[in-house]
């Protein structure tokens, strides 16, 4: 058997994808950040979303490393109990709920920018 049938993730290659999402508050107006999300072969299970450095207090990216199961069973069922939880919002929406020490963060994506990175992350690559 060759190393690729036995490891698939050793053909493939990293996936990024920018979308934008809108940041929930109290206020009724909302607003509209870019966010990149990322897969890397080398972390098979896992997906990074990453906002802007200009968001954070420190200036720099600030990263979101958790399963990419949880953010597939997310856009289907309420799931996460611990520092990311993803659920469906609607039809068209998905939330992502982000807890740390210094707060919580909601931000909302659309359904159909997170499958068509969730898609990309199972591609081989050459289709990517």
């Amino acid at each position: 058997m060759s190393a690729t049938a036995e490891n698939p993730a050793a053909t493939a290659t990293a996936v990024e994808e920018r979308v934008l999402a809108r940041v929930i508050t109290d206020d009724p107006l909302y607003r509209t950040i870019p966010v990149a999300l990322r897969f890397a072969p080398a972390e098979p299970l896992a997906v990074r979303i990453v906002f802007p450095a200009d968001l954070s207090p420190e200036g720099t990216d600030n990263e979101w490393v958790f399963p990419r199961a949880l953010l597939e069973a997310g856009l289907q069922v309420p799931t996460g109990t611990g520092d990311v939880r993803v659920w469906p919002c609607g039809r068209v929406q998905a939330v992502v709920e982000f807890h740390s020490p210094e707060g919580v963060a909601v931000v909302q994506f659309d359904i159909a920018a997170l499958r068509r990175f969730l898609r990309r992350t199972y591609a081989p690559a050459a289709s990517r």
